[in-house]
This record gives C-alpha cells, structure tokens and sequence, in this order.
C-alpha cells in the first residue's frame, strides 16, 4: 500500500447537516478543526440527527472565520451564525451521554425550526477538551470528541466503496446503486488501498499527522439517505446485512482518535500501521 493518499476531506460544521469538502484541514485533539461544533436538540434536549429526521440533509453550513457557521437551505434566506459567548448552557444528550452546550441566538433557532417543522435550538459546543469524552470502552485516558456520534474522525476508502458498490449491484436493489461516498459522511477518504483492508489497521499516518484507529464503525439508516433528496432506500444496509455484519454491527469505514496534531492535505501520503 505504498501509493495510499488522501483523496478528500470532509468538513461537517453543524452535525446531520451538509458540509463541505476543504484542500486541507487542521487536526485537533478532538477532531478537524469546526467538525462538527454545533448540533440542533429539540425541546427535551436530545439531539436532532437525520436518523430521525432526513429533511436535515437539505440543509447545509459552511465555516465562518471564527468558528462561526453560515446556514443554507431551499426556500431560506442565508444565515450567518456567530459563535455565541459562553454566558450560560443548556444540558443535552447525545446518544446517551449529557453534555453542556452553548446555546446560539434566537434568530439561529427560529431558521432551524422553519426548515425543520418543528421547534429546535442550535447550540454550539465551547470547549471540546473538556466538554464529552470518547466512549471509555475505546478510549484512551483523556480523548474527548464533539458533536460527531462516538468519535474524532471516520476515515473510509475508495476501494471499499467500489466493493460495496459491486455487491449492491449483484442484490435486490441494483437500481439504488452505485452509492456516492457521502452516504457514509465520512472524514478522510483514502485512494491507494485493497478493499476492507482498513479492517486491519491499528493506526495511520496521513501526511505528518498520526491517528489510533478506535474500532470499526458500525451503520446506520442515515447512509440509505439520498444527501441530496433526503429519500431514503433499502441500500447499503441491505448489502451491508449480508456481507459486512462484524460483531453484530453493519460496518463501513474507521472511527480514528488523532494522536497527534497539525494539517492535513489532499494529496497527502497515508501510511498504515498494521
């Protein structure tokens, strides 16, 4: 695996909302840089994803200098979204785990809620070092991560996709194929690797950056969610089901925790430690 790089980066400001796809990015003890900072919860607390409520992938955020977000969707007027002063919190839950946040203003809840149907609020996430730890059953001493669902960063691979692509053609749903890389909303993608080789890596080297591989990520049904429709289908977690069911879960990709810091680039080289 000596020509493995990194294809492409993927940045996703607000969580279950669309991102963007920058030519480098900062890694931070907790993640890339503004990935997934802000989250929506709903008027118990609970975090709002697109497993409960697809309409979100409609919407998208892009990073502002400062940490902030600019929020778009169809029919809505644009809003840019300061990061707001740490005055006060809101508890929330996040797949189990209660968290401190920050909330945002009003005017960021009322756009949410429009393009939603139903009330949220928006809510920032002011001192990642701090605020949620990574699941103490894969976790180092002192690893923490944002809004992402368990861990720092997922990495997955083109030629694992080109695989899994290949089997959902052979299924019972070949129409819903080939599926597009950003069903899995994945963080690094790399180029260069046999398919599933990734199932045996203990760590990697993008660039200078070093990454601890936590565990394999177990799926969903937001990767049966066209990002660009919110439809949903019956794939890949019907192909998953029969080819990629590990310990339970329905696998795809690399949760990764960053054992070191600095930027990374597309292009750059990706070394893997077995």
């Amino acid at each position: 695996m000596g020509n493995a790089e990194l294809r492409s980066i993927h940045v996703h400001p607000v969580k279950a909302l669309r991102g963007f796809s920058p030519r480098e990015a900062l890694v931070e003890p907790w993640g890339l840089a503004g990935d997934r900072r802000w989250a929506l919860i709903d008027d118990g607390g609970k975090v709002v994803t697109q497993r409960e409520h697809p309409r979100l992938a409609l919407a998208a955020a892009e990073l502002l200098p400062g940490g902030g977000v600019r929020l778009s969707a169809p029919g809505h007027d644009p809003l840019a979204v300061p990061v707001p002063e740490p005055v006060t919190t809101v508890a929330m839950e996040i797949f189990g785990t209660k968290v401190d946040a920050v909330p945002g203003p009003d005017t960021a809840h009322i756009w949410c809620s429009d393009h939603l149907g139903f009330r949220v609020r928006l809510v920032h996430m002011d001192d990642p070092a701090t605020r949620r730890p990574v699941d103490p059953e894969y976790a180092l001493p002192g690893e923490t991560v944002g809004f992402a669902d368990g861990y720092p960063l997922l990495l997955t691979s083109e030629a694992s996709l080109d695989a899994l692509n290949s089997l959902v053609a052979q299924g019972d749903h070949p129409a819903e194929g080939p599926l597009p890389m950003n069903r899995f909303r994945p963080n690094v993608v790399v180029a260069g690797t046999a398919a599933w080789a990734e199932d045996g890596w203990s760590g990697v080297t993008i660039g200078e950056v070093a990454f601890r591989v936590a565990k394999k990520c177990g799926r969903c049904v937001v990767t049966t969610t066209d990002q660009g429709t919110a439809e949903r289908g019956k794939e890949p977690l019907r192909t998953l089901a029969r080819h990629r069911r590990i310990g339970g879960k329905l696998v795809f990709g690399q949760n990764l925790v960053p054992r070191s810091t600095g930027t990374i680039r597309v292009g750059d080289p990706v070394r893997i430690l077995a």
